[in-house]
């Protein structure tokens, strides 16, 4: 089952109590990513969504056309 980024970003931002400005605060973005992120806006960086899914302790796993499954290497902690 296919979960949108934002969805699950918003889901455990809210399940650990944080704002949109803490959690933005945490990850070393502005506010206005956070709600980008959640708003499932097209024109987001990478960068800045590991650095969001860090904070939150989510990991991102990939599953490429062959077949083979792969978690995203997230170096982008929290600053």
């Amino acid at each position: 089952m296919a979960v949108k980024i934002g969805e699950l970003v918003k889901f455990h931002r809210k399940k650990a109590g944080i704002t949109q400005k803490v959690l933005a605060e945490l990850a070393g973005v502005g506010k206005t990513t956070v709600f980008d992120i959640e708003k499932n806006k097209q024109t987001i960086q990478l960068e800045n969504v590991l650095r969001i899914l860090n904070v939150l302790n989510i990991t991102l796993t990939a599953v490429s056309p062959f077949g083979e499954t792969l978690e995203v290497e997230n170096s982008h902690a929290a600053r």
